[in-house]
C-alpha cells in the first residue's frame, strides 16, 4: 500500500489557505466541507482537523487572510482632506465586497473567533480600521472628544457596512426602473454626517 502524503505544517497552511481561496473566488462557503478542501489538497480530512482543531478554526483563518486584504486595499489610500479620504475608504470598502463576495460572505455570516491568538488577531485588524476611522474624523473636528470619536467612527462605519451589504444583496430599491447605486448612497450619507457633525460643533462654540 502506498504511504499517504506527508504535508509540513506551513507548506499544509498555504495549501490549504490556496485551496480555499481558489474556491471562495467561485463558491459561497456553504458549499465548502473540510472533505471536499481535503480531496482539493489530497490529504486525509483527519489531517486537517490535526492542524487546526475543527473545521471552524480553519475558516477563522480564512478571515484573518480577508482582513489582511481588506487593510492593505484601505493602507495606501489619501485624501488631501478628511472628507474624501473617509470617502475613499468607503468606496475601497465597497469595492472589495464587490471583488470577493464569497470572502465577504464568510467574513460577515460565521462567528468571527471567540478566544485565543485567532480572536486577536481579528480583534486587531477590526479595531485598526475602526482608529483610522476616528482619526479622520478628529481631523476633519478636532473638538471631538475620545469616546465621542469612537462611537462616531463605529455608527459612521455600520451605516456604511449596511449600504454595501444591502447593496451586494441587491436590496437597495430602484428609481424611475433603475437600481440605486451604492457609490452614489455612501457619497451621501458620509457628506450628511460630516455636515451634521460639522454643524453640532458649530451650534456648541
Amino acid at each position: 500500500m502506498a504511504r499517504p502524503r506527508q504535508h509540513a505544517p506551513e507548506a499544509l497552511h498555504a495549501q490549504v489557505m490556496a485551496a480555499c481561496d481558489a474556491w471562495l473566488r467561485e463558491n459561497p462557503v456553504h458549499t465548502l466541507s473540510l472533505r471536499a478542501l481535503a480531496r482539493e489538497i489530497g490529504c486525509a480530512p483527519s489531517t486537517l482537523l490535526k492542524l487546526y482543531g475543527s473545521f471552524n478554526n480553519l475558516l477563522q483563518y480564512v478571515n484573518i487572510e480577508t482582513l489582511d486584504r481588506l487593510r492593505a486595499a484601505v493602507e495606501g489610500l489619501s485624501g488631501a482632506t478628511p472628507e474624501p479620504q473617509l470617502k475613499a475608504l468607503a468606496t475601497a470598502y465597497w469595492q472589495f465586497a464587490q471583488e470577493d463576495p464569497f470572502r465577504w460572505q464568510l467574513l460577515f455570516d460565521y462567528p468571527l473567533a471567540q478566544e485565543g491568538e485567532l480572536d486577536q488577531r481579528q480583534s486587531s485588524m477590526i479595531e485598526a480600521l475602526f482608529t483610522r476611522v476616528e482619526a479622520t474624523l478628529k481631523e476633519y473636528q478636532p473638538a471631538l472628544g475620545e469616546l465621542e470619536a469612537r462611537r462616531m467612527a463605529r455608527t459612521l462605519w455600520g451605516s456604511v457596512h449596511g449600504l454595501v451589504q444591502l447593496g451586494l444583496n441587491e436590496r437597495l430599491g430602484y428609481w424611475q426602473g433603475q437600481a440605486l447605486e451604492v457609490g452614489e448612497l455612501l457619497d451621501q450619507l458620509l457628506t450628511t454626517i460630516l455636515a451634521g457633525l460639522r454643524s453640532s460643533s458649530n451650534q456648541s462654540e
